[in-house]
C-alpha cells in the first residue's frame, strides 16, 4: 500500500506542480496585460483561438511544435544524469548550417542521398557541440549550463560568418544567406496538412528518447549516474563516457530540428534560425519534467503560444513579444514551484517501513 501511495504522489507532483505553475502564470500574465489596459479575458481568448481554435491555428501550432520537441530532447536527455543545458539554440544553428551546406554541396545526387546527408551532417554537427559541452564537464569540471550557454552564442557567430561570407548566395542581397536548396531536397508536407514530416521525426525521437532511457540498461545507467555519480563510479559505471553519449544524443536532437528548419520551412540557411526554439525548449523540457514523451504535448502547448502571437498584436496592438513575457513567466513560476515540492504534504512520499517493524 505504501508503495502504491508513494507512486500516486509521484503522478501528483508530475501533473499538480506543473498545471499549478501553468494557472498562476496566467494570472500573472493576466495582471500584466490589465496593467497596460487590456481585458486578460479577451486576450486568453484570442491566444486560445490563434492557437488551437481552427484548423489553420493547428497546423501553425505543430508546425512551431516540431522542433521544440527536438530542442526540448536536448535538455531533457542530460537532465537524466543530473546536468542543466541549454545549449539546444547553438545546436539548431550549426545543425541548419551544416544540413544547407551539405545539401548544396550534394545538388544533383539522388534525393535518398541528399536527405540522408543532410540529416547526418545536422546531427553531427549538433552532436559535436553538446557532446563538446559533456566532453568539458567530464574532463575538466566546467559547468555545463554555463558553457553550453556561451557556446551557443559561438555557434550563432559561426553562423553569421559563413552565411555572410564562405557560404553567402550572391543572389541574397538584403538578407545574407546560402543558397537555396533545390526543392526535391525539401522537406514536405503531411498528406491533407500544411505540416510538415518533421513534426513525425520529432514525436519518433521523443519515443525514442523514452524508450533509451526508460527501458534500457544505458538508460538505467545514465539515471544511476543523475542519482549519485559517486555511487555509480564505485559501482564500476563509465560514467564519462556516459555523460559524453547522452549529451552528443542531446546536440544530435537538436542539430537534427535545424536540418529540418532549413529542409521544411526556410530552404536555406540564415539568421532566420534564430528564432528561439532553443530558448523555448528548455521551458517545454522543464515543464514536462524532463520526461521525452512529456516533452510532446508540452511542446504542442508552446507551439500554439507562440502561433497566438501575430493575433494579439493585429486584434489588441499587444507587441509581438508578449507571447515571451508569457512564456519568461512561466519559467520563474515553474522554478519557485519546484523549489517548494516537498514542503506541501501532497508531496511528500510515505515512509516504506519493513516487515517487522509494521508487524510490531
Amino acid at each position: 500500500m505504501d508503495r502504491i501511495m508513494n507512486a500516486l504522489a509521484a503522478l501528483l507532483t508530475a501533473l499538480v506542480v506543473p498545471g499549478a505553475a501553468l494557472l498562476a502564470s496566467l494570472a500573472l500574465f493576466g495582471a500584466f496585460v490589465a496593467l497596460v489596459g487590456v481585458n486578460p479575458l479577451e486576450v486568453y481568448e484570442l491566444m486560445y483561438r490563434g492557437a488551437f481554435g481552427s484548423w489553420f491555428s493547428w497546423q501553425n501550432t505543430l508546425t512551431r511544435a516540431a522542433p521544440l520537441i527536438l530542442t526540448a530532447l536536448c535538455t531533457a536527455l542530460p537532465a537524466q544524469l543530473g546536468l542543466v543545458v541549454i545549449g539546444g539554440e547553438g545546436a539548431l544553428v550549426l545543425g541548419g548550417l551544416a544540413a544547407a551546406a551539405t545539401g548544396v554541396a550534394l545538388d544533383g545526387a539522388p534525393v535518398a542521398l541528399v536527405m540522408g546527408a543532410m540529416g547526418l551532417a545536422g546531427m553531427a554537427a549538433g552532436a559535436a557541440l553538446i557532446g563538446g559541452v559533456g566532453a568539458l564537464r567530464h574532463r575538466r569540471g566546467v559547468n555545463e549550463t554555463i558553457s553550453s550557454l556561451l557556446l551557443t552564442y559561438i555557434a550563432i557567430a559561426v553562423m553569421n560568418h559563413m552565411v555572410e561570407g564562405p557560404l553567402k548566395d550572391p543572389a541574397s542581397l538584403n538578407k545574407p544567406s546560402t543558397a537555396p536548396l533545390a526543392e526535391a531536397y525539401q522537406i514536405g508536407p503531411l498528406p491533407g496538412m500544411d505540416v510538415h514530416w518533421g513534426l513525425v521525426l520529432g514525436v519518433l525521437c521523443a519515443v525514442a528518447a523514452w524508450v533509451l532511457m526508460s527501458r534500457t540498461v544505458f538508460g538505467f545507467a545514465a539515471r544511476m549516474v543523475g542519482g549519485n555519480p559517486r555511487a555509480a563510479r564505485m559501482a564500476g559505471l563509465p560514467v564519462g563516457r556516459l555523460l559524453i553519449v547522452t549529451t552528443a544524443l542531446a546536440g544530435a536532437a537538436a542539430g537534427l530540428a535545424g536540418m529540418v528548419e532549413v529542409a521544411a520551412v526556410h530552404g536555406r540557411a540564415n539568421a532566420a534560425l534564430v528564432a528561439g526554439y532553443g530558448s523555448t525548449g528548455v521551458l517545454v523540457a522543464f515543464l514536462a519534467r524532463q520526461n521525452p514523451l512529456a516533452v510532446i504535448p508540452v511542446a504542442i502547448l508552446f507551439g500554439g503560444i507562440g502561433a497566438s502571437g501575430g493575433l494579439l498584436q493585429r486584434r489588441l496592438g499587444l507587441p509581438d513579444a508578449s507571447v515571451l513575457v508569457f512564456q519568461g513567466i512561466i519559467f520563474v513560476v515553474l522554478l519557485a514551484s519546484e523549489a517548494m515540492q516537498g514542503r506541501v504534504r501532497l508531496f511528500a512520499p510515505a515512509p516504506i517501513l519493513p516487515a517487522a517493524a509494521k508487524e510490531a
